[in-house]
């Protein structure tokens, strides 16, 4: 974490680095095969020692196979342990349902993955949030109002246990670029995100915060740094590493911690891994930092292609602005 927080404030990190996500789904598909792949990284993950079953008894409701409510009313279902449910029920059938919605009483300072645009498709719907966003009208303007609301509880909550990092998660775009688009985006999302961070930064204005989101964004990346999110973590597929240097280093610096090819680690060869994570870097790396590298693992990813990407990421996070 601390070569990470580095590279967000440009402090010239010895090395670029390199954060690891492993979802349950691996574990419950790999165990100890998994297991010996990370011990012989040690490096990564601080050589850290998994329980499969622990995993199994924490996790969350919608990892689990079935069906889950949430504080919305939204439902969740999934055919996968260890894999994220999708939104199968959604509770806002008609304009009506959205004056009568109430905002959740909880407190806990709790925003999962998808808290504010992707809360607005989980409620009512990918085509009837299109239907209101394409209308402009009071629908969609009191439905943002009521998330937002409910994220300002959640945030202010927050803030006394705030670390040195505020992460936010939130899947803005799709495979191509942005389904509402970038002046909608603009007008009725980035005043949410500019709130919410103002918040944070008020209470402590050295505060970062680190916002992931997949999906085509590029074009609105400059937006969210304007908004106050200090690094983001967007997908190499989407976006094209060609629109993230033009908008991150060319245009402006960004930083990001990019998360690497996802679509690519299932089906690639060792040295088209190696390849990959080699363009990236030489693409991306500046001497004083704004850069890292994530890694997703999935039950869909090869037990030698994880391997392959350990290997390929601890040779390049090593790079410093010459062929290694």
């Amino acid at each position: 974490m601390s070569e990470l927080i580095q590279a967000i404030r440009m402090e010239s990190p010895k090395e670029i680095p390199v954060t690891i996500g492993i979802l349950p789904s691996a574990w419950f598909r790999y165990g100890n095969e998994l297991q010996r792949i990370l011990d012989d990284h040690p490096q990564f993950l601080g050589g850290r020692q998994f329980d499969v079953a622990q995993i199994r008894r924490e996790l969350s409701p919608t990892y689990r196979k079935g069906k889950h409510l949430d504080e919305w009313g939204c439902v969740w279902e999934n055919e996968i342990d260890g894999a994220e449910s999708i939104v199968t029920g959604h509770p806002l059938k008609c304009e009506e349902d959205i004056y009568a919605l109430e905002i959740p009483k909880n407190r806990d300072g709790r925003l999962p993955h998808g808290f504010m645009y992707l809360r607005l498709l989980d409620l009512c719907g990918f085509e009837d949030a299109m239907v209101y966003f394409a209308e402009e009208g009071e629908a969609i303007r009191t439905l943002i109002d009521k998330v937002l609301e409910y994220n300002i509880y959640q945030v202010s909550a927050n803030l006394p246990k705030m670390g040195e990092m505020v992460m936010f998660a939130d899947d803005l775009g799709m495979q191509t670029g942005l389904a509402i688009g970038a002046r909608r985006w603009r007008k009725y999302l980035a005043p949410c995100y500019r709130k919410l961070c103002g918040i944070i930064k008020a209470y402590n204005p050295s505060q970062l915060i680190y916002m992931h989101t997949d999906g085509c964004i590029h074009e609105i990346m400059p937006d969210l740094a304007e908004c106050g999110i200090d690094m983001i973590n967007p997908q190499f597929r989407a976006n094209g590493l060609d629109n993230l240097v033009r908008v991150c280093r060319k245009e402006q610096i960004i930083p990001i911690n990019l998360d690497l090819d996802r679509q690519l680690f299932p089906f690639a060869t060792r040295s088209e891994i190696f390849d990959h994570v080699g363009e990236c870097v030489e693409a991306l790396y500046l001497p004083k930092g704004g850069l890292g590298l994530s890694i997703e693992f999935d039950h869909g990813i090869p037990l030698e292609n994880i391997a392959a990407i350990l290997d390929a990421v601890e040779k390049y996070r090593h790079y410093k602005g010459n062929l290694i």
